[in-house]
């Protein structure tokens, strides 16, 4: 996958999670967890973009880090949103398998910078 399908696919995934976050309930349980997952979803989304601008091999790493957290913790308040009954399983299937392809992509794609960065170079 290229840099820019990553970032179009990622950029949709936020999108898709600001949708779900509008239609959780409104109040006192629904609202925090809205905020929470826009909050990690579009953190995604601009974190991988900031990762493909990095000025060096480690910052591109740390990233990615960044990247892989908050696409797991998007996947969290999904499911969480199910379990509290906020949410049903079928409207977020697809999204929450997205978030878990994602991460790992992400995580895969880290595990490869870091093992390149500790090659030494000719």
């Amino acid at each position: 996958m290229t840099p820019a399908e990553l970032k179009k696919r990622t950029m949709g995934y936020a999108l898709r999670c600001v949708k779900v976050a509008g239609t959780l309930p409104k109040g006192p349980v629904g609202d925090p967890i809205a905020r929470q997952l826009i909050r990690s979803a579009t953190s995604v989304a601009a974190n991988y973009r900031a990762s493909c601008r990095a000025r060096s091999q480690a910052e591109f790493v740390s990233k990615l880090g960044i990247v892989e957290e908050e696409a797991d913790e998007s996947v969290f308040w999904i499911e969480f949103g199910v379990e509290a009954g906020l949410v049903k399983t079928s409207r977020v299937t697809s999204l929450l398998s997205e978030g878990n392809e994602i991460v790992a992509i992400v995580a895969a794609s880290r595990k490869t910078a870091r093992s390149r960065a500790k090659k030494p170079k000719p």
